[in-house]
């Protein structure tokens, strides 16, 4: 049994060498004023990362190795404390171990950087998904890779504090959090679930427009692949909590969002292409693997 698995283990080797498939590092940054307790999920059976959560102080950096094809979820947890006992917990972004390693997911309502790394074609996926709502502005940024869309993509809008009241988490009187629509209210229409599961059926709401005006590159509802899905070949990426602005959101307003700062939307013509459209489709079915 020892022999096929070791020879298992190097044939699985040969093949990605061959392949050409690249070995990515994952720069973690924190220009946020507060401390940021990044947390990491592994995508189902791909390899893992270690560690999976641990406190960046503002100003502080990492760098992770990520396996080859490796496929998961980084986000940012904020407000967290360690009580008497020893239990460890954050107001946003907790994922529930009670530590400050994960084994889980994030409790939304959090910003999300997904990836899917050597997918279809030996690219690289990733996004950033505002679906389960938003606790902290965040980037991916390629450096070094080639494709078609290989750009930064996120969120770099503060949008705590102009959050619809209905979607707002607070803190005392402060907005820490936004949440999703389908979050705050379960309704199938702002869910993509039951009669709506499907992006014909699943439309933008008014909610998710309201993410998807500040932060026009990042993921405002489940179907909202067109503008909010990248793909690069032989990266490496920084991921930035609290990015230098480049929006801004007009505190006057809840509803009302300043976008001269964020240039054109993405548009179709960025994607154009078939092996385009296959690989955002093949990205979609791995994405509900989480």
């Amino acid at each position: 049994m020892a022999i096929l698995q070791l020879s298992i283990t190097l044939a699985m080797f040969f093949l990605q060498l061959l392949s050409g498939a690249h070995s990515s590092t994952f720069s973690i940054v924190n220009k946020c004023s507060y401390t940021v307790w990044p947390g990491v999920l592994s995508g189902a059976g791909t390899p893992q990362i270690s560690p999976t959560g641990f406190a960046l102080q503002p100003g502080q950096s990492t760098s992770i190795p990520v396996p080859t094809s490796w496929s998961g979820r980084i986000w940012g947890r904020t407000l967290c404390t360690e009580d008497s006992s020893g239990k460890f917990s954050c107001l946003t972004g907790d994922c529930g171990s009670s530590t400050l390693e994960c084994s889980g997911g994030a409790i939304p309502p959090a910003t999300l950087a997904e990836f899917t790394l050597n997918g279809a074609g030996g690219m690289d996926f990733f996004d950033v998904s505002l679906v389960d709502g938003y606790n902290l502005p965040m980037m991916i940024s390629p450096q070094g890779g080639t494709g078609v869309n290989c750009t930064s993509a996120g969120c770099a809008a503060d949008l705590n504090g102009d959050c619809p009241m209905e979607l707002k988490v607070v803190d005392g009187s402060e907005g820490v959090a936004c949440k999703s629509a389908c979050d705050a209210f379960g309704d199938p229409q702002y869910c993509c679930s039951g009669a709506y599961a499907t992006p014909n059926t699943c439309k933008p709401s008014s909610y998710s427009q309201f993410f998807k005006t500040a932060c026009p590159t990042a993921y405002s509802y489940a179907y909202d692949d067109g503008t909010s899905t990248f793909t690069c070949t032989g990266a490496d990426y920084v991921i930035t909590f609290c990015p230098s602005p480049s929006t801004s959101v007009k505190s006057s307003n809840p509803m009302a969002v300043d976008i001269s700062s964020t240039g054109s939307q993405p548009t179709s013509s960025a994607f154009i292409g078939g092996a385009i459209t296959t690989t955002l489709a093949v990205f979609w079915q791995l994405r509900h693997l989480f």
